[in-house]
């Protein structure tokens, strides 16, 4: 086990900090995280606007192209910014108070999203995702069953898929959180698509997570170099800054690293 402080210094701070709470692992979380957003939209209901709609928006309908059903999604016509927080209840989308909303933005619930933040032009949350307060997610960024906490940063072409990102970490421009493994042929091949469990690697030991579909830990106050690639399963531990154009492999990385390409040159 890692202690949870190796990663996290800010949870106080961070509202949904109870689902960390008796974890043995710090991705866990992952694995019950429509579990906690539920929870966390029935007890904070009474507390905002709900609507049925959002002015402003436009509301899809739901369809089924072959390969997966399609919820509703929320697409957004217009700049708003949010005088109050507000729960659109048929979505299971709450957003708080003093957040700004950019036109062509895309949000499928459910979602929690904090106040004071930039959901900017092109942004794409396909549901299950909880963003804190104060925080980034711009253009061309992908954010797919995640937790962004307080003062984060995903500014541009982005991609973070099951991945939990501590408190004050900035994602350079192209950087990406891979969250699936390669599969062989045979994978590829069956009538159900089969994904092999990603398991974590601690101190030269395979942990499992029980998760096919795992990206990165990374703590507060990490710095992600731009066109960075982490790999699935990285723990990247608090104040760490990921090297540009780096690929960060799969392992426990501990705090306070500056994390480079081995043997790299410089150029003339």
């Amino acid at each position: 086990m890692i202690s949870i402080e190796n990663f996290f210094t800010h949870l106080k701070d961070f509202a949904h900090a109870e689902m960390f709470e008796n974890v043995e692992w710090v991705w866990e979380p992952l694995k019950t995280l429509d579990k906690s957003i539920q929870s966390f939209l029935e007890k904070n209901s009474p507390k905002a606007q709900s609507l049925d709609f959002l002015e402003g928006t436009t509301v899809s309908d739901p369809a089924d192209h072959g390969n997966g059903k399609i919820g509703k999604s929320l697409f957004v016509n217009q700049w708003m910014e949010m005088k109050t927080a507000v729960l659109i209840k048929p979505l299971g989308i709450l957003i708080g108070k003093g957040t700004v909303l950019e036109p062509s933005a895309i949000l499928k619930g459910s979602m929690i999203i904090g106040n004071d933040c930039e959901i900017r032009q092109g942004a794409y949350l396909r549901g299950n995702v909880i963003i804190g307060d104060h925080a980034v997610i711009g253009h061309c960024t992908e954010v797919k069953n995640s937790v962004v906490m307080n003062h984060s940063e995903a500014g541009h072409f982005n991609y973070i898929g099951d991945s939990i990102i501590g408190s004050h970490v900035n994602m350079g421009a192209g950087s990406r959180l891979a969250n699936l493994q390669f599969r062989t042929a045979e994978q590829k091949e069956r009538d159900e698509p089969i994904f092999p469990e990603i398991p974590a690697l601690v101190d030269t030991r395979l942990i499992k997570t029980g998760l096919n579909k795992f990206g990165a830990i990374l703590g507060d106050n990490v710095e992600v170099g731009c066109n960075a690639v982490v790999c699935p399963g990285a723990l990247v531990g608090k104040n760490n800054w990921v090297y540009p154009n780096s690929v960060l492999a799969r392992e426990y990385y501990p705090p306070e690293s500056l994390l480079s390409p081995n043997k790299r040159k410089p150029k003339i």
